[in-house]
């Protein structure tokens, strides 16, 4: 195998997008050479299958993982991660990038400077400029925002990264990785810097994330959190528990003190239950699901050869 060659291993899915993959291999081949190979993750094409034609036209080394099914834009990262962790050597670094031209190879070479440093696991790419809608960026913005209040924690950054052989042996043995590939960066601890840049036009075709798809992966970052999601929901219900039985409180003795107008204590007194039996049912329902996850979360690497039916590699 020719993989330990090369310094620079690259790691994409493929879906349903020939023609962009297709161009994204012959700028790649155009700015390393020889320095780079290819991991293309066909994430179970049937229109447009990907094969090692692809990347022998644009004169890249590589090899294309066919994989069984569609398993998602996610978790075929993590295969084509579990994939090169079997076949790095240390002097070799490891860029994830989409195959659809909005990660630009131009920028790989400013992404992997930071690489260098000793205190450095990973380098993620944060964008300086979107092509994107108004309503993508809204949503975008709201997203952080939310991110941030329920788990604590600011994310800025996609796919687009670049890692030591350490980082990923480490992500790969995460079963979040998976999940989120972004969060999971974020949850493994390892020591990350932000690298500035630019996000390039689709080479062709359009985008198969629609809002809902979208909405949905901004969720599953949440899940790579959930701990920390349910303490907090627990905790603004044990609040929100804790003002409805001071207003029950405040309701009662208004009452016997003689403020109260006619059928304004029963209202208020019913609303204020109501609210305390719901939230406190909620807080001790979130804290009962913190000790679950946590006591039956068994950290395993992920199983990426189920998936891979075929493996086919460029000829030197």
């Amino acid at each position: 195998m020719s993989f330990a060659q090369h310094e620079i291993v690259i790691v994409t899915p493929v879906y349903e997008d020939l023609e962009a993959s297709g161009r994204l291999f012959k700028e790649l081949a155009k700015e390393f050479g020889q320095r780079v190979f290819v991991v293309a993750v066909d994430d179970g094409s049937v229109r447009q299958p990907l094969t090692i034609a692809s990347l022998q036209d644009a004169g890249a080394a590589g090899a294309v993982l066919k994989l069984r099914r569609n398993v998602g834009h996610q978790r075929a990262i993590a295969i084509g991660l579990s994939y090169a962790a079997e076949h790095l050597a240390p002097h070799q670094k490891v860029v994830v990038m989409d195959s659809d031209g909005e990660d630009l190879p131009s920028t790989i070479a400013e992404l992997l400077k930071p690489l260098e440093r000793a205190d450095v696991d990973v380098v993620v790419a944060q964008r300086k400029s979107r092509v994107e809608t108004f309503r993508f960026k809204a949503f975008y913005q709201v997203y952080k925002r939310f991110f941030k209040l329920m788990t604590g924690r600011p994310i800025s950054f996609g796919n687009f990264m670049a890692l030591k052989p350490v980082a990923v042996q480490r992500l790969v043995a995460m079963q979040e990785l998976p999940i989120h590939v972004a969060a999971a960066v974020l949850a493994s601890k390892l020591r990350t810097s932000v690298c500035p840049l630019d996000r390039g036009p689709r080479y062709a075709g359009q985008s198969k994330m629609n809002f809902v798809g979208l909405a949905l992966h901004g969720f599953k970052a949440l899940m790579v959190f959930a701990e920390d999601v349910l303490v907090r929901v627990g905790i603004f219900s044990a609040v929100i528990a804790a003002f409805s039985v001071v207003g029950s409180t405040c309701a009662v003795v208004l009452k016997l003190l003689g403020y109260s107008t006619p059928g304004w204590f029963s209202l208020v007194l019913g609303i204020f239950v109501l609210l305390f039996l719901q939230t406190g049912a909620l807080a001790l329902m979130t804290l009962m699901l913190t000790g679950v996850m946590r006591s039956g979360s068994v950290v395993t690497a992920v199983a990426h050869r189920e998936f891979i039916a075929e493996v086919i590699e460029t000829r030197p």
